[in-house]
């Protein structure tokens, strides 16, 4: 038994020619189908490379907050006992001297 849609044993080329179109076709939409798989994988690959980069960087963050908290912890727990003890002339000192800074930082931000 002889399939017709194969072009066997039916007179004439026209059969065989739109089954040969037909599959030329689906391979040229296959090709197209497989670029962009393959674009799509790429870009997938990408995409999990730069997502991984990123977690590295917000971790290497996180330990700088952490260790940059602690510093600051330090620092207001030696103003505190700055401000317990006699010596509020030197507290008062170190205030006006920052605050000299800041104005000075200021104006000169604001000049620029």
């Amino acid at each position: 038994m002889r399939r017709a849609g194969l072009g066997e044993g039916v007179p004439g080329n026209y059969v065989a020619s739109g089954y040969s179109a037909y599959e030329e076709e689906n391979e040229h939409l296959q090709e197209g189908l497989r670029a962009k798989v393959s674009a799509l994988k790429h870009l997938s690959i990408d995409i999990g490379t730069e997502v991984k980069y990123q977690n590295k960087m917000l971790d290497d963050m996180d330990s700088d907050f952490d260790s940059t908290g602690g510093l600051l912890g330090a620092t207001i727990g030696r103003v505190k006992r700055l401000s317990r003890g006699s010596q509020t002339k030197l507290l008062c000192y170190m205030l006006l001297f920052c605050l000299f800074v800041f104005t000075l930082l200021y104006w000169f931000i604001k000049l620029r």
